[in-house]
């Protein structure tokens, strides 16, 4: 199929990297290598991280502008055979799909489409209602999470529902000798919220654990750097080493070097970081929260701690640290899991399976 991609809350050829930028690349390479044909039809981006009624209005008549160039190239040239939308949400809502998707007479496809209903106030009322109409309409809503999933289905009980399990390329990350058993690795955008939540409990964690052999490898940088930085300014300058912001291979040699993946993941939807630690054979310890299930096998490819608890995320490392055996057990079953369930090639195929029971209009 021709099919044409949208990201409304950031489009895949923004220039600045971040998770969602990521997987929306991952499900156009995804389409492509299960043959599609796939154009980033437009790029868009409907998001506004706090609610204003003006803003929006800009956003809206931006929206009907693009809605009109495509109209004008669609009968020129012709309309794709489906749309597909990536990330459509309270924030950033999809106010180009569903009205061409309508005016061409194509399926509509979301993915990772989220409702939630103590959002709805204000202007999150209205863009959350556009959200749930986008989802009704939809000829399938691809969800990443069980938890999403379950959302959708409460929020709009008539829309059409699959999962595809969170996933990555995996090719850049091959197997390599001489990791460190005792180097902790965490890679993690430096910004307030939940991202420094999870710093602040990973360096409270590791002050109680000074007592074992351990260092431990930062990468990423945000607004919050200086922050960060002060939470583990109490540890010897050794045990910490900030790379900053790398590109991605760089990353996947820092954590080929690295014995145990430690990040809370407060508040993550499901975290691609973790899947890129487990297929470089790191096992993972972060908490029991929101997504991170979705990503990591609790007891086989890492090991879960429930919310909050410091204590145990620091027990668990530490479990880590003093059982060889059971690390390089984990460590062997993380690689195989992300290489043999969560890789492109199995999201490709997935979808491939997916796409052709999409009814038309």
């Amino acid at each position: 199929m021709r099919i044409a991609f949208h990201a409304p809350m950031k489009s895949p050829a923004h220039p600045v990297p971040s998770g969602d930028r990521q997987m929306a690349r991952l499900l156009m390479r995804a389409l492509k290598q299960g043959g599609h044909g796939v154009e980033l039809a437009s790029a868009l981006s409907t998001y506004q991280r706090d609610p204003d009624q003006h803003r929006f209005a800009a956003i809206e008549a931006e929206a009907a502008g693009e809605a009109a160039r495509l109209t004008a190239l669609w009968k020129r040239e012709g309309a794709p055979d489906l749309w597909f939308t990536y990330h459509p949400y309270y924030k950033a809502p999809d106010l180009l799909g569903p009205g061409m998707a309508a005016a061409f007479g194509i399926p509509y496809v979301t993915a990772e489409a989220s409702y939630s209903r103590r959002r709805d106030e204000g202007l999150w009322a209205k863009t959350q209602a556009s959200v749930a109409r986008s989802v009704s309409q939809a000829a399938l809503n691809i969800c990443f999470t069980r938890r999403d999933r379950d959302g959708l289905a409460d929020a709009v009980p008539d829309a059409f529902l699959g999962l595809l399990p969170p996933f990555i390329d995996a090719s850049g990350f091959p197997e390599k000798p001489g990791a460190d058993p005792s180097r902790l690795v965490c890679t993690a955008m430096m910004r307030s919220g939940d991202k420094f939540e999870s710093y602040r409990m990973l360096a409270g964690a590791l002050d109680r654990l000074r007592h074992l052999s351990w260092s431990l490898s930062v990468v990423g940088d945000g607004p919050v750097r200086a922050e960060v930085t002060a939470l583990f300014a109490g540890f010897p300058r050794e045990r910490i080493e900030w790379h900053g912001r790398v590109e991605p291979a760089a990353v996947a040699d820092i954590l080929a070097g690295g014995g145990i993946y430690v990040w809370p993941g407060c508040g993550e939807a499901y975290g691609l970081a973790y899947l890129e630690a487990q297929a470089a054979g790191l096992p993972v310890v972060a908490q029991h929260v929101a997504g991170v299930p979705e990503v990591v096998v609790d007891g086989r490819t890492g090991l879960l701690t429930l919310p909050d608890d410091i204590g145990a995320f620091a027990s668990a490392i530490e479990r880590l640290l003093m059982n060889e055996r059971e690390r390089q057990t984990m460590s062997d079953a993380a690689r195989r899991f992300v290489h043999g369930e969560r890789s492109l090639e199995a999201a490709a195929a997935r979808l491939f399976a997916m796409l052709p029971k999409v009814p038309a209009l």
